[in-house]
């Protein structure tokens, strides 16, 4: 009985196939030398000197931010005259067009700034609530725009000003997400062509592996925050010199929370339990828990 080809065998003969009804320039996908060969012996699909390079230039930076800038910041200015500078909806989508630009790191470093600003310093949602949207957002690969769009739905609902609280709650979380993704093709479209440069600069280098250990430090901000809300009902601030911390009120603790986080660790470094079980696990554990009223919210 034949069994089934290898991997290997079987990406032979498909480009063999490609070569005989010129799908592809003819090219070794393996070396001819057995499994010892050298990865670098592997040719690569597209030839560089096939790729089109756009060459940087200063007109091209002027046209494109001439494109971008427009049609970045034409909704926020339309809701302005509309509603006036003071609506929830123009003060929310200048936030995350701020948010767009002076964030990096990924989704977990930019969601510990949405927490607190949104939560602590404009006041347009709970910190549960937060918390709510934080979890949703966990149930999909995307978790940055579920954010912003669950914040900017809040916001304009619980502050709609002159219009309808469905209307101003809706036009918010547009906002919200045009803003925050708007200029991810204005970086991309301007940045792009000056990427090789900056990769062989030394002190460029240097600098954005000290920028990644700092983004570990926001992520874990988020984490601290995160356990902070979930495992107590109430909070104080703690001032320091210059700034003050959220600090646990330690007879606020939800005993519910705080052993269902144990069962967690358990089962993800005890038990060695995949991460969907876990998860699956403690969604049934969290619901049952409510349903039976031994919550302590």
């Amino acid at each position: 009985q034949r069994g089934w080809p290898s991997s290997k065998q079987a990406t032979k003969r498909a480009t063999a196939r490609a070569h005989q009804v010129h799908m592809l320039p003819p090219l070794t996908l393996f070396p001819m030398g057995g499994h010892g060969g050298a990865p670098n012996d592997i040719l690569p699909l597209i030839d560089e000197a096939q790729l089109t390079q756009v060459q940087p230039t200063p007109k091209r930076a002027l046209q494109l931010l001439g494109i971008w800038l427009p049609l970045w910041f034409a909704p926020i200015a339309i809701t302005a005259l509309w509603l006036g500078r003071q609506h929830v909806a123009v003060i929310s989508a200048l936030f995350f067009a701020k948010m767009a630009v002076v964030t990096f790191g990924g989704a977990y470093a930019v969601l510990a700034y949405v927490a607190q600003e949104a939560v602590a310093h404009f006041g347009w949602l709970s910190a549960g609530q937060m918390l709510d949207g934080l979890g949703l957002a966990e149930t999909t690969p995307g978790p940055l725009i579920l954010v912003v769009q669950f914040v900017g739905f809040l916001a304009g609902h619980h502050t709609p000003g002159a219009l309808p609280s469905a209307v101003s709650a809706l036009l918010c979380a547009s906002l919200a997400v045009w803003a925050t993704f708007a200029p991810c093709f204005l970086w991309i479209f301007l940045g792009a062509p000056y990427v090789e440069q900056l990769r062989q600069q030394p002190a460029l280098t240097g600098a954005l592996a000290a920028i990644t250990a700092a983004v570990v430090g926001v992520i874990m901000n988020l984490a601290l925050w995160f356990a902070l809300h979930t495992l107590f009902g109430a909070q104080h601030a703690q001032p320091l010199p210059g700034t003050a911390i959220a600090m646990p009120v330690l007879n606020s603790l939800q005993w519910p929370a705080l052993l269902l986080a144990a069962i967690a660790l358990g089962l993800t470094f005890w038990r060695r339990w995949p991460a969907l079980h876990t998860l699956a696990a403690m969604a049934a554990l969290g619901a049952t828990w409510a349903m039976v009223g031994l919550s302590s919210h």
